[in-house]
């Protein structure tokens, strides 16, 4: 008995030393709940700011893209009249200078991509038809549409693309157009004859080869969009034109022969056709892909239409181009489209 009354005391004396040690655990995991919370509410604060620069920084990127790819556009046709380039001459020129560009920023951004691909003989294959079917199309298409017409109507009609690429997707999943589909369907075609009749609904304002090339650029701007997806999700964006560039640059050295039509240019000829390879080319094209990247197709093809708008103005203020009435709210109604259809 003395014993079981000795022993009660550091019993309990015990028990009171696990009840504080358990007390002190809880308040120090309390702390720590505390502050992980308000790390993780901080991280989340930082994260939506980061998210809403890169935002605006993509929405910067895809508007200065397609302005540059517009104002390339009048600097083809400023050559094409000012100096006697030959689309084809110029096409060959770019492809071949821009290709190494790209290969260049593929090496340094992702070089086990482009070290693969290089031994991947079916995926050589694979872009080499996207060379032809894509990049050798739709440049020959949008240089001739601007030798024949110019770039602002180029440029337009190029925008018919979106069209066409919602019916290819019409097809292929079996739906039918939803309701804005079939009105920018209507806005397209309904734009698309204002730009070539110019509002007089009996005469063709376009040559028929400025018509034909034009709608020629549409079509090679769906293929663009649809054929490559599946290399350049395996392999980069840079990687895959790269040497697309350089194969279409090829096949046109072969079969145009382009030192057998050089042009006669001066300085300032030469420092356009830098420009139209630098920025019109390679720098349009990277900071485009950078700014959908970030902010989604569908707001980048919304911010695409800088591409008509300053083609538009740049033939305006440079080359001096007039257009009617009807042709303004043709070219209206097809940017409309493209709000509608994306």
């Amino acid at each position: 008995m003395a014993s079981e009354e000795w022993a009660k005391p550091g019993t309990d004396a015990r028990a009171e030393k696990d009840a504080r040690a358990e007390k002190d655990a809880r308040a120090e995991k309390d702390g720590r709940a505390v502050t992980d919370a308000r790390a993780e509410k901080g991280g989340r604060a930082d994260g939506r700011g980061r998210a809403h620069d890169n935002v605006w920084r993509g929405i910067a990127f895809t508007l200065l893209g397609g302005t540059l790819w517009g104002i390339n556009g009048t600097l083809s046709k400023v050559l094409m009249e000012g100096y006697g380039v030959e689309p084809l001459w110029l096409a060959t020129v770019r492809e071949l200078s821009a290709c190494w560009l790209f290969l260049i920023a593929a090496h340094l951004r992702s070089p086990e991509r482009l070290r693969g691909v290089l031994r991947d003989g079916r995926s050589l294959l694979s872009i080499f038809a996207i060379a032809i079917g894509c990049i050798l199309f739709s440049q020959v298409a949008y240089l001739e549409a601007i030798n024949w017409t110019n770039s602002a109507t180029a440029t337009i009609l190029q925008s018919l693309s979106v069209v066409f690429v919602m019916v290819f997707v019409c097809v292929v999943t079996r739906r039918r157009p939803r309701r804005r589909e079939v009105a920018g369907l209507v806005l397209a075609l309904v734009g698309t004859y204002l730009v070539a009749t110019g509002g007089d609904f009996g005469a063709l304002r376009l040559p028929p080869e400025g018509l034909f090339w034009g709608l020629g650029c549409a079509v090679a701007a769906t293929i663009l969009a649809i054929q490559p997806i599946r290399m350049i999700a395996r392999w980069g964006n840079f990687t895959v034109n790269g040497l697309a560039f350089l194969f279409s640059g090829l096949v046109l050295l072969v079969f145009y022969q382009p030192w057998r039509h050089m042009p006669s240019l001066d300085a300032f000829g030469v420092a356009l056709v830098v420009a139209s390879i630098v920025l019109g080319t390679f720098g349009a094209y990277a900071l485009y892909l950078q700014g959908v990247k970030e902010v989604g197709s569908v707001r980048g093809s919304m911010l695409a239409t800088a591409e008509p708008v300053m083609a538009t103005v740049s033939s305006v203020v440079w080359l001096g181009a007039v257009f009617t009435p009807a042709e303004l709210v043709g070219f209206a109604m097809i940017i409309a489209m493209v709000f509608l259809t994306a």
